[in-house]
């Protein structure tokens, strides 16, 4: 799960994008940017390791002058939680930035083709992806490109896009991850959830799946993916920031317990190769032959994390037919382990850190 914000109005984006973040940092914490279009159309991207105060700090050093921006908190799913992987993505031309919440699930077949046709990628994410299927089908309407690319990606995404030639044009569009419009006096914001701009404008529509979101300062215009004109009415919403940073349950708890399905879901997309039906954890470097020696697995947990590792347990046991010892972590050192060189031990850590 990661943070998107976008900006378009006559105030400077930076210190709006940030706070956005801010209000979405619970969703990424391991790399954080943004991009601004300048007055001379010139895309500034900025992009860390680490949190929102990382973020911050760069920002400190340069002058982002612009109208219109993207920003983004990245939680990693393809590629190494690192500046060159962290959002914004960039096409060859750096013309087009983009921000993105999702898994492509054919990023793999679809970064191949656009290699061989010249391409060059910077990222080992699935979202540059993006970026250089619009480079390939942009002539001069943003929207237009977004919508040919998104016909040839399979899986889940919220996206929006800026690109320096329309620099009073922001684009936006989603499936199965959420994307919300918020209608400001002459300015409009585009974010994961309300909360990011709930300080600025309670005026809101909530994007529906496959549907695609373009805003200039003349107002917005929403389509579905063939171009058909799609009318929906704007909502306010009633919450205060407390509620809406709740996603309007009445607690955190709850909110948790209701995502936890649509979570699972994005974890299984981002490590099952279909094509292959494959299993990836790639940043672990575990050669295939030592998981085929395993002999028994070790779960050290603390907590409800303590209690999702006998979840695990049974799960492991009754597909892998392999023993699991699940031990509270905080009494893991003092006793004597039965642990060898084909024991795998898998941590958790609280709060699903």
């Amino acid at each position: 799960m990661c943070g998107i914000v976008g900006y378009l109005g006559d105030r400077q984006a930076e210190q709006i994008l940030y706070e956005g973040l801010r209000r979405l940092e619970y969703r990424g914490y391991d790399s954080a940017g943004m991009c601004v279009i300048s007055p001379e159309k010139e895309l500034t991207c900025i992009r860390v390791v680490g949190n929102l105060d990382a973020l911050g700090r760069e920002l400190e050093n340069v002058d982002l002058n612009g109208n219109v921006g993207i920003g983004h908190t990245r939680w990693a799913t393809h590629g190494a939680p690192t500046r060159i992987n962290a959002h914004p993505h960039l096409d060859c031309k750096n013309d087009v930035a983009v921000v993105h919440n999702g898994i492509i699930e054919n990023f793999v077949q679809l970064r191949a083709e656009l290699i061989a046709s010249g391409h060059e990628f910077r990222s080992q994410t699935d979202t540059e992806t993006i970026a250089h299927l619009i480079e390939e089908h942009y002539t001069d309407d943003l929207a237009q490109a977004l919508c040919t690319a998104l016909k040839r990606v399979d899986g889940a995404f919220a996206i929006v896009a800026v690109h320096r030639d329309q620099p009073g044009v922001l684009v936006a569009a989603r499936r199965d991850s959420p994307l919300v419009l918020g209608v400001g006096d002459g300015e409009y914001f585009v974010a994961s959830a309300v909360p990011a701009f709930l300080s600025q404008t309670r005026s809101v529509l909530f994007l529906e799946d496959n549907e695609l979101l373009e805003v200039d300062h003349g107002g917005y215009n929403l389509t579905d993916l063939d171009g058909h004109r799609m009318t929906r009415q704007l909502a306010e919403v009633e919450w205060d920031l407390d509620a809406a940073e709740k996603g309007g349950y009445e607690d955190f708890m709850l909110k948790e317990i209701n995502e936890q399905p649509k979570n699972l879901e994005n974890f299984l997309k981002a490590r099952i190769n279909k094509a292959t039906n494959r299993i990836a954890f790639e940043e672990q470097h575990i050669p295939e032959e030592t998981l085929k020696n395993i002999t028994n697995i070790s779960v050290v947990a603390c907590g409800t994390a303590y209690h999702a590792g006998f979840v695990g347990k049974y799960i492991i046991e009754s597909l892998c037919a392999i023993p699991v010892a699940v031990d509270v972590s905080s009494e893991f050192r003092y006793r004597d382990l039965l642990i060898d060189k084909n024991t795998l031990v898998i941590a958790i850590s609280q709060s699903g850190e």
